[in-house]
C-alpha cells in the first residue's frame, strides 16, 4: 500500500526543504496541508498537484 498522508519531516526529506521553511509555508498556508489534532500532515497527491503548478519552462 503506498503512502498517501506524509509528517512535515517526510515532506522536507522528499521536496529538500528545511523543516522550518516548511513550517513558515504552513503558517502562511503557501502550501496544501491539514491538522490532526496538532499534527501537520500533507497529502502526497496535493503536494505533487502544487508542485506541478510551480514548475517553470525552461526557455530554450
Amino acid at each position: 500500500m503506498e503512502k498517501r498522508y506524509i509528517s512535515s519531516q517526510e515532506l522536507s526529506d522528499f521536496i529538500g526543504v528545511k523543516p522550518q521553511t516548511l513550517r513558515k509555508w504552513v503558517c502562511y498556508r503557501k502550501i496544501p496541508f491539514f491538522k490532526v489534532g496538532r499534527m501537520v500532515k500533507f497529502d502526497l497527491r496535493e503536494i505533487e498537484k502544487w508542485m506541478e503548478k510551480k514548475r517553470r519552462k525552461a526557455l530554450y
